[in-house]
């Protein structure tokens, strides 16, 4: 199922002005990302902008914190563009340091599907020459936050932000999970299950796409919670406004983790309660021009493929 509403922000082109001083991250380890990078940066440079390359991996908040600490600022970043190579995984890291700064991102893919890193590799020349010279498309995606309650004191021992989503899932010991959730203070059920996938629009793709949830466009002010291997088999998933402030509570003797993206951790214990809100940060990513969401799901989803129609067997 495909959800669509008018977009709360359509594309612009040109909107931002020219570009100064460029982040420039590459993939973790990944073969050839170096000589690519390399050829970018020498053509940031030659088009005369100043050009940030952080040392180490892009996998680590360190070396993604450091874009935006660089000068020692705490309270303008020194940058005003991010390049990311690489795949979506690396897409996510860099977004979620980069949104409360908002520093526009652009995507070239260097990994495998290529959902956020949209620009393909043998095309990045000119994409990146038409959007410096202020021609893309822009629009801004939604995050979450999340963080784990303990009692007796409400303690904090988990906080983090995703772009894709938040995930409560089975622990180490690999039983089926009991989960009490709440939507704005109001009970909407119990659920024993393999885990809950709260997903925004830009998740609705991901994790939670394999878990039969629907397809939400990204500019949907919507959340959407997926069961995964529900027991009861009539739950199914459900579309919240983006407002909504999600609460979910860990059964008694439950054993279960929860992460944000598939990137950050934590064991949870029994009677945790899990809070999972629309972040006050946006992401802003740059398309080049003529960009389109459904060229990306058809592409990605193989939606143009045909049915193969199988030979009808000889007559006896």
């Amino acid at each position: 199922m495909l959800i669509l509403v008018r977009p709360r922000q359509c594309g612009v082109i040109g909107a931002m002005g020219a570009f100064q001083t460029v982040a420039l991250v590459g993939r973790f380890r990944s073969s050839g990302i170096e000589q690519t990078l390399d050829r970018i940066e020498i053509f940031l440079r030659e088009r005369g902008l100043e050009v940030f390359r952080p040392a180490g991996s892009a996998e680590h908040a360190s070396d993604v914190k450091s874009i935006v600490h660089r000068s020692g600022s705490t309270t303008e970043p020194p940058i005003d563009l991010a390049i990311v190579v690489g795949g979506d995984g690396t897409m996510l890291g860099i977004a979620r340091e980069l949104a409360p700064w908002s520093v526009p991102v652009i995507g070239i893919n260097h990994g495998r599907l290529g959902f956020m890193t949209d620009i393909p590799l043998d095309r990045w020349t000119e994409a990146l020459a038409a959007i410096l010279d202020g021609h893309y498309e822009a629009e801004e995606r939604t995050l979450l936050d999340a963080c784990v309650l303990r009692d007796p004191d409400s303690s904090i021992p988990f906080a983090a932000r995703a772009l894709n989503d938040v995930v409560i899932g089975r622990g180490l010991v690999g039983r089926m999970i009991e989960l009490n959730v709440e939507v704005d203070g109001k009970f909407m059920y119990t659920q024993r299950a393999d885990g809950l996938i709260i997903a925004t629009p830009t998740g609705s793709t991901a994790y939670a796409l394999s878990a039969n949830g629907p397809i939400l466009h990204p500019q949907l002010n919507g959340i959407v919670l997926v069961p995964v291997a529900p027991q009861a088999l009539s739950n199914r998933p459900i579309v919240l406004p983006d407002t909504c402030k999600v609460t979910v509570r860990i059964g008694d003797e439950t054993d279960a983790r929860v992460n944000c993206d598939m990137q950050t951790f934590s064991d949870l214990h029994p009677g945790d309660r899990i809070v999972i809100e629309r972040s006050a940060h946006r992401i802003r990513f740059l398309h080049p021009s003529g960009y389109s969401y459904f060229a990306t799901l058809r592409g990605k989803l193989a939606w143009q493929a045909l049915p193969v129609l199988t030979a009808r067997p000889p007559s006896p």
